[in-house]
């Protein structure tokens, strides 16, 4: 009772602060510090799976988009997952393969020095799909990246053949975010555009938080005020 008769206010009566942080926000909005990092950094850490690596965020996490003409690139997560897909792309390649041989050895009307040769070609040809399912992701993980505006989104791809795609938000007609069984390990997710139009009217970027995709999805809607077609 006599600290309501002070006149002071509770917060200062009872020496706490009545004010409250804002949560913070996850999804599109954070951006990963890798200002000290050069790309085979990047790509050694995501393979590696080192705790600098951000977690994966929620699914239903929507924040606010990035800022205008900032430009973003992937998830480094989706260096390791391409490996993935690729170590199991050589794995079955190797196999049938290898049956192939073993049937020609068998079977086939062969000269001896043709017999010979047939075991060395199937190791080049497995250890070739397998150096190049490590190496590429990589590469292409380095030349694809995307910036996001109030107009729509625009997305750079390629590695020998640049290109350039801008998608106006309104043009947008239908978005999808996608998640297979590997992406979803890896909390990795992809955005998928139906625009107006013959030319591109599907348009699907790969490699992305999945959280941070649905929070593209969300921006890229078209709002009231847009003429979607």
């Amino acid at each position: 009772m006599g600290s309501l008769g002070s006149g002071r206010p509770a917060s200062e009566n009872t020496g706490k602060s009545c004010r409250r942080e804002a949560p913070a926000v996850p999804g599109i909005g954070r951006r990963y510090d890798m200002s000290g990092m050069d790309d085979d950094s990047v790509v050694a850490t995501a393979e590696d799976g080192a705790t600098e690596l951000p977690p994966p965020e929620p699914a239903t996490s929507f924040a606010r988009p990035p800022r205008s003409n900032e430009l973003r690139r992937l998830d480094p997560h989706y260096v390791p997952l391409q490996r993935a897909v690729g170590w199991i792309v050589t794995a079955v390649v190797s196999v049938c393969s290898l049956a192939a041989v073993g049937i020609l050895w068998l079977t086939g009307d062969l000269p001896w020095i043709a017999r010979l040769l047939l075991v060395p070609g199937w190791l080049l040809v497995t250890l070739g799909i397998g150096w190049l399912s490590y190496a590429w992701p990589a590469v292409h993980y380095r030349h694809v990246s995307y910036t996001l505006d109030d107009e729509g989104i625009e997305i750079r791809t390629g590695v020998w053949w640049r290109q350039v795609m801008s998608v106006p938000r309104s043009r947008v007609q239908h978005i999808d975010v996608s998640q297979g069984p590997l992406e979803r390990s890896y909390g990795l997710g992809r955005l998928v555009l139906y625009t107006a139009g013959t030319d591109h009217s599907r348009v699907e970027l790969a490699g992305l938080n999945h959280a941070v995709a649905f929070g593209l999805r969300n921006h890229l809607l078209p709002r009231g005020s847009d003429d979607a077609v």
